[in-house]
């Protein structure tokens, strides 16, 4: 899919991942962008940028933002949220309910709401923010790391879903990105323009999936390997 004159829209928009799309959509020439946040307030101004009030919780809002809309030609499922701690802490139960809702049923509902605004407008593209945690879960991040192989699930089951319609599906997969949501856990970061600069061009490209960080290739890679990469490794 081209990004010249492609009409998006970017959920989660208001910072990080989110921000950096829409920035990087006008600057490819995206006709342009709606940015969807649960307050259009947070929202930066930009020439070309559409605020929506989108909770992607609620189905009501979503309605609300395919009936808003309707020329959409390109949808990035971004919105997610993140909590620390492994399945065995007090709140994990918590904890999972809100990642799947956001991170899974989310994703899933705007999925389904805007599948048909893209066949509409000749098939476009969708734009999956899933992670490194769809594969390999240490108990850092328990009940994210669940609810993004829930969402990888997902993604890979619309590629088949959509494919009557010609809507290419692309999954996007890193590690930490240096933004609010992993502020407080350490080791290396990504910048979230680098991250989204190479989304695009796999999109561009044609691509299926994009591995957008070192860390990400070799872990995939090592999936099938004897010891695979999401099983701990073995004490000297």
């Amino acid at each position: 899919m081209k990004i010249e004159n492609a009409v998006a829209f970017v959920t989660g928009a208001n910072r990080g991942i989110g921000l950096a799309f829409t920035r990087e959509l006008l600057a490819r020439g995206a006709r342009k962008v709606y940015a969807g946040a649960r307050d259009p307030a947070t929202v930066i101004p930009q020439s070309g940028v559409e605020a929506v009030r989108l909770d992607v919780t609620r189905p009501g809002k979503v309605a609300a933002a395919v009936a808003r809309a309707g020329d959409v030609t390109l949808l990035i499922n971004n919105a997610g949220v993140a909590h620390q701690g492994g399945f065995l802490a007090p709140d994990s139960e918590t904890a999972a309910h809100r990642m799947l809702e956001i991170n899974f049923f989310g994703t899933l509902r705007m999925s389904r709401a805007f599948a048909p605004v893209l066949a509409a407008n000749g098939g476009g593209a969708l734009v999956n923010v899933l992670s490194i945690a769809s594969w390999i879960n240490g108990g850092q991040l328990a009940a994210y790391a669940a609810s993004k192989s829930a969402a990888w699930s997902l993604t890979n089951a619309l590629r088949h879903e959509l494919e009557a319609q010609k809507t290419q599906v692309l999954a996007l997969h890193m590690a930490y990105v240096d933004t609010d949501m992993v502020r407080a856990i350490d080791g290396p970061k990504t910048s979230a323009p680098e991250i989204v600069r190479l989304a695009l061009d796999g999109l561009e490209a044609g691509l299926d999936e994009v591995l957008a960080d070192e860390r990400t290739r070799a872990v995939k890679q090592a999936l099938t390997a004897p010891r695979p990469s999401y099983l701990p490794p073995r004490a000297l």
